[in-house]
């Protein structure tokens, strides 16, 4: 098998062994979804991301040790980061293509804004059981 690199990164914050942890794992091309989630286990944090370049943009997809999720914030900043800082991409602009539809992040002067979209609020089960 192919070696793959993969970035564990602290979002949120500035200081070693804080904020919320995600892996960042680079890919060519899609592996088997098996395969991420037995990566996403060894990584043994709570998301790892995973993402393949798509013309200007990158395809993005978020796994905890149990499924894929469709959307997760922190996992979407790391990937940016490491994108801009460690990858050297030289655009400002990041598109990401997602279960959720297109994210966009925008970077000026190291600071990173995140465009994602709006979900009206439901009651969960749990919560409908006890309300």
């Amino acid at each position: 098998m192919k070696k793959i690199e993969l970035y564990q990164i602290d979002a949120f914050t500035d200081q070693l062994f804080g904020g919320n942890p995600a892996c960042v794992v680079p890919l060519e091309s899609w592996l088997p979804d098996s395969l991420l989630l037995k990566i996403t286990n060894e990584n043994a944090v709570p998301e790892t991301a995973f993402f393949v370049p798509e013309g200007e943009a990158f395809s993005l997809r978020w796994f905890t040790p149990e499924h894929e999720m469709d959307l997760c914030g922190h996992a979407t900043l790391a990937t940016a980061h490491v994108l801009k800082t460690l990858l050297n991409y030289p655009n400002d602009k990041i598109i990401f293509n997602s279960k959720s539809g297109p994210l966009e992040v925008k970077i000026v002067d190291e600071q990173y804004t995140l465009n994602f979209p709006s979900r009206k609020p439901e009651l969960s089960s749990v919560a409908r059981n006890h309300f």
